[in-house]
């Protein structure tokens, strides 16, 4: 079909506006079948769709009446008859001897995207845990790596990459996950993943394609892990915490053979296992030839003193263990790793293989570069000055502004639990005021199977991504808008 050409009055068509054009004109065909009574009116509603939605864009050229009628198969007047009428409608605009335009008459209507990324529109405060201060970023220093290694990339490595990942992230993540969390890093058991989230659902397919229906989760735990387990098939039994850990009894009588575990810093308690609990859940996998998924999620943000090695590194048969970048660096990035028992690691390669032929390259080599540099290393060390003063900041505004105020949990992460007064409740009207002030919060009551609210005021909030004056505003804030309490001394 003839769509090129050269206007005379305003230059050349584009090349978008070609593509378009020839997209528009696949709009137009139902119109050809419609019955013959009708075939005019159609022909024409459908080219002025076409120019209002900018399928046609403002100065494209459109084919002669012969041409198109002929594409179409419909008569040379019915097309002639459109363009005219179009013509007088100001759609388009035709000249002697040069053909029949799109005016620029029309302002085509403005194409939208929506955005579902998980974020509270109109905010003024969003203490929802998860996300780390993305300002902090190390633009420029990513920037440099990336320029380094598309200086150094051959290009061979743009092809399908290894599903693992390429062969030096592995290494740099054996080697950092070796040092820094104590794991037992094979670069051949690596696979790196599109975050936890990925890491968590390549699992499930491998457990529900041997058989399991089942997987135990930590209640309170992340809601997350329930909708990626039932992704796969897999249906999570709740099983709950006491002060060290996973409750030994109810894990025994779940009839369970995989778990999804935080033992360094449980979501959302904030309690670390204890050295026993810790020992107990790897003789129950020993036992039931069980599997643990560890969800090393925050594990390099302990405040207080050095962190709990990961429970991988007592048992590297027993434990899948699993993290990301998304607390350190940035959860967009979408990069994680999966380090898999030997007995388990040929079937997860080969489902993610079949998932998505592996993760970006270019991406994989800049965080190789960035960690093989010390480049990852030094932004930890920033992460955690950051978040260590923010959480400061944060305790010391709920003590100021909700007095009485209990903060649970280990130092160490993005988030605390604040079970506040009881003049504070009940939740649900606290919660009301609250959203309609423009405070975002997840009550931990959301991370429990049952949703039970007792009516105390039980908060998981997050501090990573606010600055220290930022929190002590969203508390004062949150203060003034459930009109409890007020700071001591006012």
């Amino acid at each position: 079909m003839t769509s090129s050409g050269t206007n005379p009055a305003s230059g050349p068509t584009s090349a978008q506006g070609l593509a378009d054009a020839s997209a528009a004109w696949e709009l137009l065909l139902p119109a050809a079948s419609v019955p013959v009574r009708r075939r005019g009116r159609a022909l024409q509603s459908a080219l002025r769709d076409a120019v209002r939605s900018g399928l046609l864009p403002a100065g494209t050229r459109l084919p002669a009446s012969r041409e198109l009628a002929a594409d179409l198969g419909v008569s040379r007047g019915l097309v002639t008859e459109a363009y005219e009428q179009l013509t007088a409608e100001s759609y388009l605009r035709s000249g002697r001897g040069a053909g029949t335009w799109v005016s620029g008459t029309v302002r085509p209507a403005a194409r939208t995207a929506r955005d579902l990324s998980p974020r509270a529109p109109g905010a003024r405060v969003d203490f929802r845990p998860g996300t780390p201060d993305l300002a902090l970023f190390p633009r420029s220093a990513w920037a440099t790596a990336h320029r380094t290694v598309m200086d150094r990339l051959p290009h061979s490595a743009l092809g399908y990459p290894d599903p693992r990942g390429l062969p030096e992230l592995r290494v740099a993540l054996a080697s950092l996950l070796t040092r820094r969390r104590g794991v037992v890093a094979d670069p051949e058991r690596v696979v790196v993943c599109s975050g936890v989230a990925q890491a968590t659902a390549l699992l499930g397919f491998v457990l529900r394609g041997r058989g399991a229906s089942t997987v135990g989760a930590e209640d309170p735990g992340s809601p997350e892990h329930a909708s990626l387990f039932a992704s796969t098939g897999l249906t999570t039994v709740p099983l709950p915490l006491d002060d060290e850990g996973l409750a030994v009894e109810p894990l025994l009588r779940s009839g369970v053979r995989a778990v999804v575990t935080t033992p360094a810093h449980q979501f959302p308690t904030g309690i670390a296992y204890s050295a026993d609990r810790r020992g107990v859940l790897l003789d129950w996998a020993r036992s039931t030839s069980g599997v643990i998924m560890e969800d090393d999620y925050d594990g390099d943000f302990r405040y207080d003193r050095a962190p709990v090695g990961a429970l991988q590194g007592l048992d590297p048969e027993h434990v899948v263990y699993t993290g990301s970048v998304s607390k350190s660096l940035a959860p967009g990035l979408r990069l994680g790793w999966l380090i898999a028992p030997a007995s388990m690691t040929d079937e997860i390669v080969a489902r993610k293989r079949t998932m998505d032929l592996g993760n970006p390259s270019v991406d994989q080599a800049v965080l190789a570069d960035f960690v093989a540099g010390g480049g990852y290393d030094r932004q930890l060390r920033r992460c955690q000055r950051a978040y260590r003063e923010r959480r400061d900041a944060l305790t010391g505004a709920l003590a100021a502004y909700f007095p009485g105020t209990e903060v649970s949990g280990i130092s160490a992460g993005l988030h605390i639990i604040a079970r506040l007064p009881e003049r504070c409740g009940p939740q649900d009207d606290f919660l009301r005021r609250a959203t309609a002030a423009g405070i975002a919060l997840r009550p931990l009551s959301q991370c429990t199977a049952d949703r039970t609210d007792d009516g105390t005021v039980r908060l998981v909030l997050g501090y990573a991504h606010l600055t220290p004056a930022a929190l002590e505003h969203g508390v004062r804030l949150l203060s003034d808008a459930v009109r409890k309490v007020r700071p001591a001394g006012e």
